[in-house]
């Protein structure tokens, strides 16, 4: 379960790193992104990111 959790932590770190550099390059692939300007795309994948490296660290302590 441990490997489970810590594998998902990874996935949405992984995921939030490109909207957080290039939110304009990503917004192609989201229809409802296509409203939100790039300082909200950037701040959601930090949270993001931030989320993954909590389920990280949480099975790794």
């Amino acid at each position: 379960m441990d490997d489970l959790v810590a594998a998902f932590g990874l996935m949405l770190v992984l995921e939030g790193i490109p909207y957080f550099v290039a939110p304009e390059r990503m917004r192609h692939l989201l229809s409802r992104v296509m409203e939100a300007p790039d300082a909200v795309l950037r701040r959601s994948s930090v949270m993001l990111m931030l989320l993954g490296l909590l389920l990280v660290y949480s099975v790794r302590g």
